[in-house]
């Protein structure tokens, strides 16, 4: 019987390893990991070349990490127990409070924040500096400067950050939008704000702009569940946001053209196909595309607006649509700043850089 018992002490654990080697190396390989966003390791080649280097054996490893069978279920048992039983407050700087989802951006990437300016500074002295052109500024706060505080992690230093940006900017009209958002205008499981409740940002950044702008909007909600960029990041069990959109006869009226591949082709205010692909907030106005157009035949005046963005700008702007005849969408992470000559004539519009903390503390630029 003793015999018998030792045979099974170590027949089962090799069992079990010698099986999900087997299940690992025989199983189709997936080549991108909804849940983290990113694409996962293949095979490498097998090379003499390879293999006397030492790549082999160290992209060999990264392989298997990726392709490991049951590997997000893995994921999720190694997240909870760490949260639950070892009362882990982060897991590699995500963290979940409140039912809300988030990653520390904390301490401030003083390099990054610079460069960020100065790529700001490069476009006003290369495009802006004796125009006609009104400049705005106006900074998007992340999700951290409302919920970190309710658990005492860190945050950035909020007011010191804007601070540096505005005296790289001193001729930009400064747009203050902190005082018009709370932590329930953020997706649970996403970095972004929630269209459907940024409305008085839209007023407020509008107003600061003399730009008058229609608020009557319809709101939509889609059928599809939204898992945000920090679901799958995290691996945690947190309920899915819903996902919304709003509309009106101006939006509706509107065209929109993409320059993702250099010419213009039509683009949609709001790709329903988006929604169920495998980031669903690019649904948004072309999502990260580098430049866009938004034109309102509708409109009261010729005014036309620039914003320079990043992604919280593709839910804001539709908003800023009536009150603009023309708005050009710019995203400097995507398109280098030279060949913006060749699309824009910087003449007599409002222009407002509108970037969030978590984009100026990690640079904005190509």
């Amino acid at each position: 019987m003793k015999k018998v018992k030792n045979i099974l002490i170590i027949a089962l654990p090799a069992l079990v390893i010698f099986g999900f080697l087997a299940f690992s190396l025989l199983k189709t390989p997936e080549e991108y990991s909804l849940s983290e966003r990113r694409t996962l390791a293949r095979m490498p080649d097998i090379t003499l070349e390879e293999l006397a280097s030492g790549r082999f054996m160290t992209r060999f490893e990264e392989y298997t990490q990726d392709q490991f069978p049951l590997r997000d279920s893995f994921r999720s048992l190694k997240a909870n127990v760490l949260r639950t039983l070892f009362r882990q407050k982060d897991n590699h700087g995500l963290y979940l409070l409140d039912g809300y989802l988030s990653k520390l951006e904390y301490p401030e990437n003083t390099a990054r924040l610079t460069q960020s300016g100065q790529k700001l500074q490069q476009i006003r002295d290369t495009y802006l500096a004796g125009t006609d052109c009104r400049l705005y500024l106006s900074v998007v706060p992340d999700k951290n400067c409302f919920l970190a505080p309710l658990g005492g992690y860190p945050t950035l230093d909020y007011g010191a950050l804007v601070g540096q940006l505005r005296e790289r900017l001193p001729e930009a009209q400064y747009l203050d939008i902190f005082g018009c958002l709370s932590l329930e205008d953020y997706y649970l499981t996403d970095q972004h704000w929630r269209q459907e409740r940024i409305v008085p940002v839209a007023q407020a950044i509008a107003g600061g702009m003399g730009a008058e702008i229609d608020t009557n909007f319809t709101k939509v909600e889609l059928e599809v569940p939204f898992y945000g960029a920090y679901y799958g990041q995290a691996a945690l069990s947190v309920q899915p946001d819903e996902l919304c959109y709003l509309t009106n006869e101006t939006l509706e009226g509107c065209t929109v053209t993409s320059y993702n591949t250099g010419k213009p082709k039509p683009a949609l205010m709001y790709d329903l196909e988006k929604a169920r692909g495998r980031d669903p907030y690019e649904m948004f106005l072309c999502g990260s595309d580098p430049l866009v157009v938004i034109e309102n035949p509708n409109a009261a005046s010729d005014r036309e607006l620039v914003v320079f963005r990043d992604s919280f700008g593709s839910t804001l702007v539709p908003l800023l649509a009536s009150g603009y005849a023309k708005i050009t969408l710019v995203d400097l992470r995507y398109i280098h700043s030279a060949m913006l000559g060749s699309f824009i004539q910087f003449e007599n519009q409002d222009v407002l850089f509108l970037y969030s903390t978590l984009v100026l503390n990690n640079t904005i630029s190509m």
